[in-house]
C-alpha cells in the first residue's frame, strides 16, 4: 500500500459519531471515535463491533471532548486498544468527565430497559461500556499543545490547530510519508462560529493535499449576533416567557453551551434588562464540567464574567435526584437549564414531561437538533409526543436561539475552506446531513478546484497524489444508506401510535372503535382476521 487509504466510519451523512481510520504504509491512526446520535436505528451502530480492529490501530488524535466525537473511545478500549489518545489538556479534562458521565448513563438507561424487557420477558442487553471501563482507560490521554508537531508510527507526524467550537477543540493537520513527498491531510474537527463567547476564531494551514470538513450548518446561514445583539435576543424570550408560575425550559448541551447561556442571563440579570429570577442548572454533568471551565477560565473569553455568574445568588446546581425532582414544585416563574441539548436523555426528559403540556411553559433551543431526536421533533412542531411511554400533548411555546450554536453557519465554512486554499485534490465532506452536505457541495464545486466528495458511511478512499479514489468493498452495509441523518421506522412507529391513540379517541362509541382495530388487523394479517371473526360468528351462533 504505497497511499494513504482514509475509511469514513462515522459522521457521513449525519452529524454523529465521528470516526475516521488512516492507513499509511507504517501504520494506522484513528481520528475521533464518537457516539452515534439521533435515531434509533442509527444509536444502534454503538452496540455494533468497531468495523475495524482496534488492536491493529497505533494511535488516536481526538479532535475534541463532544460524545459524538469522543465517546466510543472507552469501548474501543475495551475492544483492545491500549495505545496513546492524543489531545489539548481542556480536551482531555472535560473527557475526564463527560466519559465516565456517559458509562454512568448507559448503566442506568440499561438497568431500566432491562426491568422493561424482564417484566416482558425479552432477552436482557449490555452497556457498551460502563464508567469504572471509562475510568480505567483515561491513563492513554497524552497532552499536546497547539502548533506543536508529534510524530507516530511510521513517521507519520501531526499538530493541532484551534478551532474555536469548544474549549480544547483542534483541527488537526497530519503529514503522512510516501514516495512522492509527504501527503498533507487536514481534518477540520468542528469549526467554531465567529460569536463564539469563551473562545477565539478558528486556526488553519493553507496548501492541504486533502481536507476533510464538517458541514453542520452547510445550507443554513444564521442571523449575525454580536454579543449585544445575542443577549437583546434572548432578552426577549426571556420577556415572553415570564408568567406567573411559568418555566423557560433550556435544553442545553452541558459543556460550553450551559455556561454561555448562563453567563449571558446572569449578565443581563445584572444590568437590569430582565428581572431577577432563579436559575436552576439541572445536570450533575454541567456542574462537573464547569468546574474544568473554572479551571480554564484565565484562557477563556469573558472569563471573568462567567465567575462572576457562578457567584450570583440566584443560580442553583442540582446534584441529587432528589434536589432535580424537586424542581417540579418550584412556584412562580423560574428558567431551567438541563441536559440532554437535543432532549435524548438525561434530566431535560423528566422536565419535559412535567411542563410540555402546560401553555405557561416555552422551550428554548440553543443549539442543533439532529433528525429523528425529540428535539427536533417538538422545534418541528409536533402537537403530540411520546416521553417514557406517556402521550403528552404539547402546549408548551417552542423557540429557538441559533447565536448559541458553536458550529461555522454556511458563509463562515465557506469562508474557512478559502483560507486553506490551495487545496491540491479533495474537499470531503462531513458531520452533516444530506442536505446540508449537498448545497455545501454545490457551492464549493464553483469556489475551489479541488474535487468535492460526500462519502457515504464505510467508505474508503485512497489518497493518491493524483486524486480519491473510491475502494470497491463487499462487505456488507452495518446500515441501510438512507438511514443516517434521518429519521426512522422509530419515529414512524411513535407517530403511528400517537395517531391512532387520536383517532380512537375521536369515535363515538366502543363500536366504532372496535372497527377501527379490526380494520387495522386486516391490514396486519388479513388471513388472522378471517379466523378471529369467524370463531367470533360461531360463538355468537352457538351461544358460547
Amino acid at each position: 500500500m504505497a497511499n494513504p487509504i482514509l475509511h469514513f466510519h462515522g459522521a457521513a451523512g449525519s452529524v454523529t459519531g465521528s470516526c475516521f481510520l488512516l492507513e499509511t504504509v507504517g501504520g494506522r491512526i484513528l481520528v475521533d471515535c464518537g457516539m452515534f446520535q439521533g435515531s434509533k436505528s442509527e444509536k444502534e451502530l454503538n452496540y455494533k463491533p468497531l468495523p475495524f480492529n482496534p488492536e491493529k490501530v497505533d494511535a488516536v488524535p481526538l479532535t475534541h471532548a463532544h460524545i459524538d466525537h469522543s465517546g466510543l473511545l472507552p469501548k474501543l478500549a475495551k475492544a483492545g486498544y491500549g495505545g496513546p489518545i492524543f489531545a489539548t489538556a481542556a480536551t482531555i479534562d472535560l473527557c475526564t468527565i463527560m466519559l465516565q458521565d456517559s458509562g454512568h448513563i448507559q448503566e442506568s438507561e440499561v438497568r431500566q430497559f432491562n426491568g422493561r424487557n424482564r417484566r416482558r420477558a425479552r432477552e436482557t442487553v449490555e452497556p457498551i461500556y460502563t464508567a469504572d471501563d471509562a475510568r480505567s482507560m483515561l491513563p492513554q490521554f497524552i497532552a499536546v499543545e497547539y502548533g506543536e508537531w508529534r510524530e507516530t508510527v511510521g513517521g507519520v507526524r501531526f499538530r493541532y490547530w484551534n478551532a474555536g467550537h469548544l474549549m480544547g477543540s483542534a483541527s488537526i493537520e497530519v503529514e503522512t510519508p510516501g514516495a512522492d513527498g509527504a501527503t498533507r491531510i487536514l481534518f477540520s474537527g468542528d469549526v467554531g462560529a465567529s460569536n463564539k463567547l469563551f473562545e477565539n476564531l478558528p486556526r488553519a494551514p493553507s496548501g492541504v493535499d486533502y481536507l476533510i470538513c464538517e458541514s453542520t450548518y452547510g445550507d443554513r446561514e444564521r442571523e449575525e449576533y454580536a454579543l449585544k445583539d445575542r443577549r437583546d435576543r434572548l432578552r426577549e424570550v426571556v420577556a415572553s416567557s415570564n408568567s406567573p408560575g411559568g418555566v423557560l425550559l433550556i435544553p442545553s448541551f452541558a459543556v460550553e453551551r450551559t455556561q454561555e447561556v448562563l453567563t449571558d442571563l446572569v449578565a443581563l440579570m445584572d444590568e437590569g434588562q430582565v428581572p431577577r429570577c432563579p436559575i436552576m442548572i439541572d445536570s450533575p454533568l454541567a456542574s462537573r464540567a464547569t468546574e474544568a471551565f473554572k479551571k480554564h477560565a484565565a484562557d477563556l473569553g469573558h472569563g471573568k464574567a462567567f465567575l462572576r455568574a457562578l457567584n450570583a445568588p440566584n443560580v442553583r446546581f442540582t446534584e441529587t435526584a432528589e434536589q432535580s425532582k424537586a424542581l417540579d414544585l418550584v412556584r412562580g416563574f423560574h428558567i431551567i437549564i438541563a441536559a440532554s441539548g437535543m432532549c435524548e436523555a438525561g434530566r431535560i426528559r423528566h422536565r419535559l414531561k412535567n411542563w410540555l403540556w402546560r401553555p405557561e411553559c416555552t422551550v428554548l433551543f440553543v443549539g442543533f437538533q439532529a433528525a429523528g431526536t425529540l428535539g427536533r421533533i417538538l422545534q418541528e412542531g409536533a402537537t403530540d409526543i411520546r416521553i417514557q411511554g406517556e402521550e403528552i400533548h404539547v402546549c408548551a411555546r417552542m423557540a429557538t436561539l441559533d447565536a448559541y450554536s458553536g458550529h461555522a453557519d454556511a458563509s463562515e465554512l465557506d469562508a474557512w475552506v478559502a483560507g486553506r486554499e490551495p487545496i491540491r485534490n479533495a474537499v470531503f465532506l462531513v458531520h452533516g446531513e444530506e442536505r446540508a452536505r449537498e448545497a455545501m457541495s454545490a457551492r464549493l464545486s464553483k469556489q475551489v478546484s479541488a474535487k468535492v466528495v460526500c462519502p457515504s458511511l464505510d467508505d474508503a478512499y485512497e489518497l493518491s497524489p493524483a486524486g480519491a479514489r473510491l475502494i470497491e468493498d463487499t462487505t456488507p452495509a452495518r446500515i441501510k444508506p438512507v438511514v443516517p441523518g434521518r429519521p426512522d421506522w422509530n419515529n414512524d412507529y411513535q407517530g403511528f401510535v400517537l395517531d391512532l391513540s387520536d383517532r380512537l379517541k375521536s369515535v363515538a362509541d366502543e363500536r366504532g372503535r372496535a372497527v377501527v382495530l379490526r380494520r387495522l388487523r386486516r391490514a396486519l394479517d388479513p388471513d388472522d382476521v378471517s379466523a378471529v371473526e369467524g370463531r367470533r360468528d360461531f360463538n355468537a351462533n352457538h351461544g358460547s
